[in-house]
């Protein structure tokens, strides 16, 4: 009897273990997407989560989606299969767009230059850190019409998804300080002036 228990008890810490070991939370290095587990169900529950977080005072007239499904005064989803509506409209880089399967946008009413933000689900083996210097590359370089986003922000959400975001400074830093708060697993790739 003493050495059924002690195999049973032996049999339950294996088990333990490979859950363990197989959950979201592995050690597993993720820089290439790794096939990790997000707890956000979709791109729009990312930037949904942190529109939740602003006050009345510092929520802006806003726009989501593409424009075939654009929804008002909340972020909507983007269709990834119009590549150059995503370029136009989010900033994307073309040789990107086919690390992408899940996409999102909040963008300012006024002016894109205001504010343009974006929350991609990369393909599993996409590198994270080449995507978001990709953006940046590509960002820097663009010439802007109507004005000039003044900060270019890139954080990665729990080894998943990618938010990119540029806009007026101040609007920035508290979509910023909102998605640090609001995002498990949130933190920042790159922060950079564009002036």
């Amino acid at each position: 009897m003493k050495k059924l228990r002690t195999h049973l008890t032996a049999v339950a810490l294996i088990l333990a273990m490979a859950l363990a070991m197989t959950g979201c939370g592995s050690s597993q290095d993720t820089a290439d997407g790794g096939g990790k587990e997000s707890s956000y169900t979709d791109a729009l529950a990312v930037l949904t989560a942190v529109v939740g977080a602003y006050t009345g005072d510092d929520l802006f007239a806003m726009y989501g989606g593409d424009q075939a499904n654009a929804v008002m005064d909340a972020p909507g989803t983007f269709d990834i299969s119009k590549t150059e509506e995503l370029e136009f409209t989010l900033g994307l880089p073309p040789e990107q767009a086919e690390a992408v399967e899940d996409a999102a946008s909040m963008v300012h009413m006024m002016n894109g230059n205001t504010f343009t933000g974006a929350a991609y689900r990369l393909k599993d083996g996409t590198d994270r850190e080449a995507f978001a210097e990709a953006f940046k590359t590509y960002t820097l370089d663009r010439e802007w019409i109507c004005g000039f986003p003044e900060t270019l922000l890139i954080v990665d959400v729990d080894g998943c998804y990618i938010i990119t975001a540029y806009g007026e400074a101040g609007i920035m830093e508290t979509f910023k300080n909102n998605a640090l708060s609001a995002l498990s697993g949130a933190q920042v790739m790159v922060e950079a002036p564009l002036m």
